[in-house]
C-alpha cells in the first residue's frame, strides 16, 4: 500500500516545465505501446475501470476522459506562466490514466509577445485545420490578475474580457470539429500593485474587492456560457464554464501554492457531478473518479447546474413555453424577405415611445417614482432579459429559433446606453421623432462589427401615436392623423432606402380610450393627476361630450391612416424589404377583475404604462400576428384570456407578408387633381376685433391689426418666386412674398397679410404684384445684410408717417424682420465684419430704432434658417448646378465634414441664438404698447421630401435656393403658426406638409397674438408680497381694455409720497433711539472704577 502510495504521489506531481501561451498535449491512442506505464500499472488502485464503447462518441455530450486525444491551453497568463504550466502538467496527467498511451506533454519554453486571447485561437485552429475526427480538449483560461478590482472601470474591464472570450469562442467554434471547451477563471490571493493604485490604500479591504472582481467576471462569462449557441443536443462543439475560479495562493515571496489541488479542481470540474462515493482519497490528494451513472465528461446539456435547471421550468405568468418543433433557419440565407423563416433573424431593433422603452415595466407595487426607469431588457418588441423562461420578449422568443440573435436591450437603461443597443425608442416621443430615431438606429446598425448591414436579416418595430394623441386637443391640426402618419411614412421612407434585407412591423396604434375607464373606478387609486398630465386630451374629457367623441374618431383615423399608408404597396417595391401592418392593438378589451374592476395588475403604478404581465401578452400577440397572413390578422385583444403562441407550419414556415400572404393591395387613393395654386382654406370662427382698440402689445388679436410691414432680404423680397426660368429669376414678386405680399386672397395665395385679412380686410401696407412699384411697406432689399437693416428701418418708418392712410400713433403695426441669410453665406469671405457680435449690433440698433420711434408695434423677428439643408436640394439645371453654389458659397461649396463646413454651422446656430438674447434680454419690455417676439419655425429646418423620399425641388425656385411660391407659402403658414404658439412652446421646425387645412385659429382661452407677457398666466389670488412677474393683467377676453391716465399719474404721486413720509418717520425714530443709547453708555461709564 505505501508503494501505491508513493506511486500515486509521482503520478500527480510530476515534472515541471514552462508552458507558452498555448499548450499542447497531444495523446496518442492508436499507437502500440512496448510496456505499461506506472499510471496503467495503478489505475485499478486509483479508478474502477468502466468499460468504453468501440465507436467514437457521436455527439460532444457522451463524451469520456479516454476519448480525448489532444489537450491545448489558451490564456496562459505570462505572469504566472511557470505555475499555469504545473498545474495543466498534473491535469494532464491525470487524463492520462485514462489512456496509457499518453505521450510527456510537449511545452515549448520559448517566451513569445504577449498576444491576445483571439491570436491564440487563431494559431490554434490553423495548427489542428487538419484534425477532423479526433476529440480534442481546450482549457480556456481568463486570468484576472490584469484587472484591478478597486478601479471605478472594473465593470467595463469585465466586460472586455468577457467580449474577448466570446470572439475566441466564436472563432473556435466555427473551425474546429470535435472539441469540448472548458472555460475558467485564473487568479491569484493577491493584487498586483503596480497595475493597481488605489490597492495601495491601507484603508482598501483588498480582499473582498478582489473576491466581488471574481464573482463579477465569474457571473459574466456564466451569462456568455448559458447561451443557447454553445449547446446543440446534436453536436460536436460544446464550451463550458468550470463552476469556480482557480486561485493561486502564495505561500512566501517565490512559493506557491500546491499545482496538485487545483489540477485536481480542474479534474472534478472536468467531470459530470458525482451522485454517490467515487472518489479516492489519500492523504490530502482527493480525486474523483467517473462512474457507471455518470460516466462523461461534463456539458450544459448532459450536467445542468440547479440554476440551469431552474431556469429551465416556465414562470407561468411572465415565462412562455415553445411549441414549435421546427426551429431551424433557411438551408441557404434567403434573398427574399417574403421567404424569411424566424431562424433567419440576425438582428432585431425598435423605435417608439415610453412603451417600447418600457418604462415602469419592472416597478414592483405602487412606487410611482419607479415609473420613470426605463426597463429596457423587459420590453415586449426588443428586451432581451433572462430567457424565454422567465421574459417573454419578441427577442427572447427569436432566439429560440437564432440563439445568435442581436440587437435587443438588456437591463434599466437610457437610449443611448450601449445596454439598450438598438432599442432606440424614447419616453415621450412622438410621430415627429421618428425620423431622428430611424436615422440614429441606422448609423448604430453600420457602425456596429455585431452586424453584417447589408446581408444580415433584420426585424425592426415601430410603435409610435399615443403622445400624439395624448395632445391633440393642443394642436387639431399638427396631431391630424394625416400629418402624424405623413410624419410617420418620412420614417419609413428611410428605412425603405437605406436599409437592406429588413422586415419592419408597424404597429398599429392601440385603442388608448379604454384606458380611462382605470381612472373613474376610484376604488383603484390610480394617480389620475399624474396620467392628466401625461395625457391630458383622453382623460380630462367628460363622458359623452363632444371632445371625447373626437378623441375616438381620431384614434379610428389614425389606424385607419396607418393602414392606408400600408396598403398603398410603397414599401413593396423589391424583395429585400417590406412593412406589415400589425393590428392586434386595434381593439383592445381592458383586462378585468372577478368583481368587474379594471385589473390593475397590467399596468404600472401609474395606471398609464403596462406592466411586465402586459408586456409578456403583448409580445405573444406580436409573435403571432407576424404569423398570421395578410388580410386575416388577428385585430381584437382579449388579454384577460391569455394568448397562445402560435408556430410556422410545413405550408406556411415563413414570416408573413402581403407577397406570401397572396394580399392584394387596394392601391392608393384616388389621385387628387393637379394644383393650380398654392392657396389655403380658413376654418377659424373666432375673427372678432377687440371691444375696443387695446393699448396692451400683450392683448391684440389678428383683426387689431391695422398695418403690416417687412424688412429682410431677398426672400422677403419674393426673389424668383413664381420664376419659370432663369431669367425671371432676379424678378422680385413681392405680392406673394410670405410675410407681406397681398396678391389676390388666400384661397389661392397663402400669404401673412392674406390670413390676416380674413380677420381684418382693411389691413394695409401688403405688396402686390412685381418690383417695387407696389411694394407697400415691404422695404426688403435683395442681398441685404443685417448692417442694411437700420436704413430699412429709417425709410419704413418716414413711409409709414407719410402715408395718409395710416393712422401712425393708433394704428396697431405688425412688422416683420428676417435677414441674415447673405450675413451666413459671405461669412468666410469676411469673418470680422460678418462676426456674430456685429450681428447682434445693428439687431439692437434696428429694434432700438423701432421701440423709440414707432408706437403701438409688434416685431416678428425670425431666426436664420439652418441652411446646411439646402446643400440636399439638387436638380439637373443650370440654376441649381451653377448659381447655387455661387449664391451661398461658404455653406455650398465648402466640403462635407471639412472645417469650414463646420465653422459655418456653429455660426449658424451662433445667429440663432443671438436673434434670442437680443429680442428677450429685456431691453424691449419698457413698453406696454411693444413687444418683440422671436418666431423659431426656421430653427430646426426639415428638407421637404417628396413621395420618393428625395428633397422635393418644388419648394424652391430655379436656383435651387431662393423659395417657390410653394416654399413661400409654407412660410406663411408656419409663421402664421407660431404667431398664436406660446412663448417656449413654439414649434422650432417646419416639415413643409402644404396642405391646404394648415392654419392654426386663435382660441376663446387664447384669442391673442402671444408674446413674452401673454405666453405665462398671471395668479389670480393676492398677496401681501409684491409680484416679480409681469405686470400684464389677466387674459381674460371681457376686461376692460384701458386704464385712464390721470388715475396712473395720481397713484404714482400719492405713492412716491407716502414713501417719502414713512421714510422720514422711519429715521426720526432711529436717531432718537441712538441717542438714548449713548445716554446710557455715558452714565454706565461713570459708575465704573
Amino acid at each position: 500500500m505505501a508503494t501505491s502510495v508513493l506511486l500515486i504521489l509521482a503520478a500527480l506531481v510530476g515534472s515541471c516545465a514552462q508552458f507558452t501561451g498555448v499548450v499542447s498535449i497531444d495523446v496518442q491512442k492508436n499507437g502500440p505501446s512496448a510496456e505499461k506505464s506506472d499510471a496503467e500499472s495503478y489505475m485499478p488502485i486509483l479508478c474502477s475501470p468502466i468499460p468504453a464503447p468501440f465507436s467514437s462518441p457521436p455527439s460532444v455530450h457522451t463524451l469520456r476522459p479516454d476519448d480525448i486525444s489532444a489537450v491545448h491551453v489558451l490564456g496562459v497568463p505570462p505572469s504566472h506562466r511557470r505555475e499555469a504550466s504545473r498545474v495543466v502538467s498534473r491535469l494532464a496527467e491525470l487524463l492520462s490514466m485514462f489512456n496509457p498511451e499518453v505521450s510527456p506533454p510537449h511545452v515549448d519554453k520559448t517566451s513569445p509577445r504577449p498576444r491576445s486571447l483571439l491570436e491564440e485561437a487563431e494559431e490554434l485552429s490553423l495548427s489542428l485545420s487538419h484534425q477532423e475526427t479526433d476529440w480534442k480538449l481546450v482549457l480556456l483560461l481568463v486570468p484576472a490578475d490584469s484587472m484591478c478590482a478597486c478601479s471605478p472601470d472594473v465593470a467595463a474591464d469585465v466586460n472586455a474580457a468577457v467580449r474577448e472570450v466570446e470572439a475566441a469562442l466564436e472563432l473556435l467554434q466555427k473551425r474546429l470539429r470535435h472539441t469540448l471547451v472548458h472555460v475558467a477563471v485564473w487568479s491569484t490571493d493577491h493584487q498586483q500593485d503596480n497595475r493597481c493604485e488605489c490597492m495601495r490604500d491601507e484603508g482598501t479591504n483588498r480582499r473582498l474587492h478582489k473576491a466581488n472582481l471574481l464573482k463579477t467576471l465569474q457571473d459574466s462569462l456564466s451569462h456568455l456560457l448559458g447561451n443557447p449557441k454553445w449547446h446543440s443536443k446534436q453536436a460536436d462543439f460544446t464550451a463550458v464554464l468550470q463552476s469556480a475560479p482557480v486561485i493561486l495562493e502564495q505561500i512566501s515571496e517565490n512559493t506557491w501554492s500546491d499545482p496538485n489541488q487545483l489540477a485536481v479542481q480542474l479534474w472534478t470540474n472536468l467531470l459530470q457531478p458525482p451522485t454517490g462515493q467515487t472518489e479516492f482519497t489519500d492523504g490530502s490528494v482527493s480525486i474523483l473518479c467517473p462512474s457507471q451513472e455518470r460516466p462523461f465528461l461534463r456539458t450544459q446539456i448532459n450536467s445542468p447546474s440547479e440554476k440551469e435547471e431552474n431556469a429551465a421550468s416556465v414562470d407561468p405568468l411572465l415565462g412562455t413555453e415553445i411549441p414549435c418543433t421546427d426551429r431551424s433557419p433557411s438551408p441557404t440565407t434567403p434573398t427574399s424577405v417574403h421567404e424569411l423563416r424566424p431562424a433567419d433573424i440576425k438582428v432585431v431593433a425598435a423605435v417608439g415611445d415610453s412603451l417600447t422603452a418600457a418604462n415602469g415595466v419592472g416597478a414592483k407595487n405602487d412606487n410611482l417614482l419607479l415609473v420613470i426607469n426605463e426597463y429596457r431588457g423587459l420590453s415586449w418588441s426588443i428586451g432581451g432579459d433572462k430567457n424565454i423562461n422567465n421574459v417573454t420578449t419578441l427577442p427572447n422568443i427569436l432566439r429560440e429559433f437564432n440563439a445568435n440573435l442581436t440587437g435587443f436591450s438588456e437591463g434599466i437603461c437610457k437610449a443611448d446606453s450601449p445596454q439598450a443597443f438598438l432599442n432606440q425608442a424614447v419616453a415621450g416621443a412622438k410621430s415627429g421623432d421618428m425620423v431622428g430615431q430611424v436615422r440614429t438606429l441606422v448609423d448604430r446598425m453600420k457602425a456596429d462589427p455585431r452586424i453584417d448591414f447589408h446581408n444580415d436579416w433584420k426585424v425592426i418595430t415601430m410603435f409610435i401615436g399615443g403622445n400624439d394623441i395624448c395632445d391633440f386637443c393642443t394642436d387639431s391640426i399638427f396631431f391630424s392623423a394625416r400629418n402624424v402618419v405623413l410624419r410617420i411614412q418620412q420614417a419609413l421612407d428611410i428605412l425603405h432606402s437605406e436599409v437592406p434585407r429588413a422586415i419592419v412591423n408597424l404597429i398599429e396604434l392601440l385603442n388608448i380610450v379604454p384606458l380611462r375607464d382605470l381612472h373613474n373606478d376610484k376604488t383603484l387609486g390610480c394617480p389620475t393627476w399624474f396620467v392628466n398630465i401625461v395625457c391630458p386630451c383622453i382623460l380630462k374629457p367628460k363622458e359623452g361630450s363632444v371632445e371625447l367623441q373626437k378623441a375616438n374618431e381620431l384614434n379610428r383615423a389614425y389606424q385607419s391612416a396607418m393602414r392606408e399608408l400600408i396598403d398603398s404597396g410603397r414599401y413593396d417595391t423589391h424583395v429585400n424589404f417590406t412593412v406589415v401592418l400589425q393590428p392586434f392593438l386595434r381593439e383592445v378589451y381592458l383586462p378585468r377583475l372577478e368583481d368587474g374592476r379594471p385589473d390593475r395588475s397590467y399596468f404600472s403604478p401609474d395606471c398609464f404604462h403596462l406592466s411586465q404581465k402586459a408586456h409578456t401578452l403583448m409580445a405573444r400577440a406580436l409573435w403571432n400576428n407576424m404569423l398570421e397572413p395578410v388580410g386575416n390578422k388577428t385585430f381584437t385583444q382579449d388579454f384577460e384570456a391569455g394568448v397562445d403562441l402560435k408556430c410556422p407550419s410545413e405550408t406556411n414556415p415563413f414570416i408573413r407578408t402581403a407577397v406570401n400572404s397572396n394580399y392584394t393591395f387596394p392601391g392608393p387613393p384616388p389621385t387628387p387633381p393637379p394644383v393650380t395654386n398654392w392657396g389655403s382654406d380658413f376654418s377659424c370662427v373666432n375673427t372678432a376685433p377687440s371691444n375696443s382698440v387695446p393699448t396692451s402689445a400683450h392683448r391684440i388679436r389678428p383683426a387689431d391689426i391695422k398695418v403690416v410691414a417687412a424688412l429682410g432680404d431677398s426672400l422677403t423680397a419674393g426673389f424668383g418666386a413664381k420664376a419659370k426660368s432663369l431669367l425671371q429669376l432676379r424678378t422680385e414678386y413681392r405680392g406673394v412674398s410670405w410675410s407681406i405680399g397681398g396678391d389676390q386672397n388666400l384661397e389661392t395665395v397663402t400669404t401673412l397679410p392674406n390670413i390676416l385679412k380674413k380677420f381684418n380686410p382693411n389691413v394695409k401696407g401688403w405688396s402686390k404684384g412685381q418690383g417695387t412699384t407696389n411694394a407697400g411697406f415691404n422695404v426688403a432689399v435683395s442681398g441685404a445684410k443685417i448692417s442694411g437693416i437700420p436704413g430699412q428701418v429709417r425709410r419704413l418708418i418716414d413711409n409709414m408717417k407719410k402715408d395718409a392712410t395710416v393712422d401712425f400713433e393708433n394704428d396697431w403695426k405688425l412688422v416683420t424682420l428676417f435677414i441674415g441669410g447673405n450675413d451666413l453665406c459671405q461669412y468666410c469671405n469676411d469673418r470680422a465684419t460678418l462676426s456674430p457680435q456685429n450681428y447682434s449690433q445693428h439687431m439692437m440698433t434696428s429694434l432700438d430704432m423701432l421701440y423709440n420711434e414707432v408706437p403701438r408695434a409688434i416685431v416678428n423677428i425670425l431666426e436664420i434658417l439652418e441652411i446646411e439643408g439646402l446643400r440636399r436640394i439638387k436638380r439637373d439645371s443650370l440654376g441649381c448646378n451653377v448659381i447655387q453654389p455661387i449664391v451661398c458659397p461658404c455653406f455650398l461649396q465648402a466640403r462635407e465634414d471639412s472645417l469650414e463646413l463646420a465653422e459655418v454651422k456653429r455660426i449658424n446656430r451662433e445667429l440663432q441664438v443671438e436673434t434670442e438674447n437680443v429680442a428677450y434680454g429685456g431691453r424691449y419690455d419698457g413698453r406696454e404698447d411693444f413687444a418683440v417676439v422671436v418666431q423659431p419655425f426656421f430653427q430646426n429646418t426639415v428638407v421637404p421630401l417628396n413621395a420618393d423620399s428625395k428633397p422635393d425641388a418644388t419648394y424652391f425656385s430655379q436656383d435651387c435656393f431662393h423659395f417657390s411660391e410653394r416654399g413661400h407659402a409654407e412660410m406663411a403658414a408656419a409663421l402664421w403658426n407660431n404667431m398664436l404658439e406660446p412663448v417656449g412652446e413654439k414649434q422650432t421646425y417646419s416639415n413643409f406638409r402644404n396642405t391646404r387645412n394648415n392654419i392654426k385659429c386663435p382660441t376663446e382661452e387664447h384669442p391673442f397674438i402671444f408674446t413674452k407677457v401673454n405666453s405665462f398666466p398671471v395668479p389670480t389670488t393676492t398677496t401681501s408680497a409684491p409680484t416679480l412677474h409681469s405686470t400684464a393683467r389677466p387674459l381674460t377676453s371681457d376686461c376692460a381694455d384701458t386704464v385712464p391716465v390721470w388715475l396712473a399719474a395720481v397713484l404714482a404721486v400719492v405713492g412716491l409720497l407716502i414713501g417719502c413720509v414713512v421714510t422720514w418717520l422711519l429715521f426720526c425714530w432711529r436717531s432718537k433711539r441712538s441717542k438714548k443709547r449713548m445716554t446710557s453708555v455715558v452714565e454706565m461709564q461713570g459708575t465704573g472704577f
